[in-house]
């Protein structure tokens, strides 16, 4: 069944840039009313000037840090008291930090859990009571190929992504006779200014596979926010749980479950020859 997003509140973390602000655009085109959290209040106000308006529909921004449980609950009781309780949550706010495992610093493990999982915990747990109460609401959590892949270069990112995706397939089986809807999505490497920052201090055979784009046979390459955003709306719109935006990329998603622990090898030819095309192998 599809559904209709006017009139609908949308609550979007991370909604300042990348995925985030793609959806908050793309929804707000859709008739909803959008509101966008971020840290940099700066660049939530230039990114409301990007929404387009519909009829007399009010977006909004809240500047707060997901990592902050506190932050995040007033952001939610603000956005209930000036808007009310939003029809859908997505968490889109994330970071990435890529390093072999022995020489990434500590703070950057801990880093990705606070913001990639314990950002979209403190959410949840803020914004759902309500939701609850109410018995409606949709929630979408952002985990990447990165949730059900771990590719070398990514003993940080990677497990608070996989950690998204287990508290995604937890919240989907306790919120669904519930009530409420849930979804993640497992976007592949996708054209935002995260891309670009990693792309700058990675090593070249890390930078290697990336520019591969995708795990033997299947290449998925880089796409862009926009159609990311295309086809997390339609994931939404058509209530799937599992969203899987590009060919290769649903393929390879179920692939990696048939094959099972074929898949390692193919994942070990691919980094061996990323690293003899860089002379380290």
């Amino acid at each position: 069944m599809k559904h209709s997003f006017d009139d609908r509140l949308v609550l979007i973390t991370g909604g300042s840039s990348g995925i985030g602000l793609a959806l908050a655009q793309q929804f707000a085109q859709e008739g909803a009313k959008v509101w966008m959290l971020a840290r940099r209040k700066e660049a939530l106000e230039i990114a409301l000037q990007t929404l387009p308006a519909v009829g007399d529909r009010k977006h909004g921004i809240i500047a707060a840090d997901v990592a902050r449980w506190d932050q995040v609950q007033a952001a939610v009781q603000r956005l209930e008291e000036e808007a009310g309780i939003p029809d859908l949550l997505v968490n889109s706010a994330g970071v990435t930090e890529s390093g072999y495992a022995d020489e990434l610093p500590l703070e950057h493990y801990r880093q990705m859990m606070e913001i990639n999982y314990f950002g979209t915990v403190h959410t949840v747990k803020a914004a759902v009571p309500a939701m609850l109460q109410r018995g409606s609401g949709h929630i979408v959590n952002i985990s990447s190929v990165g949730g059900y892949v771990a590719a070398p270069g990514y003993a940080a990112y990677s497990p608070s992504k996989y950690a998204v995706r287990a508290f995604s397939d937890v919240l989907r089986s306790e919120l669904t006779p519930r009530g409420l809807k849930v979804s993640v999505v497992f976007p592949p490497d996708t054209d935002t200014p995260q891309l670009a920052y990693e792309k700058s201090h990675k090593a070249p055979e890390l930078i290697q596979l990336q520019e591969d784009g995708g795990l033997g046979p299947f290449r998925f390459g880089v796409h862009s926010a926009e159609s990311v955003a295309e086809a997390i709306l339609q994931g939404v719109r058509h209530g799937n749980y599992i969203i899987l935006p590009g060919k290769a990329n649903y393929v390879l998603y179920h692939a990696a479950r048939l094959l099972g622990n074929l898949v390692y090898p193919i994942l070990d030819d691919e980094w061996l020859s990323a690293r003899r095309k860089h002379g380290k192998a």
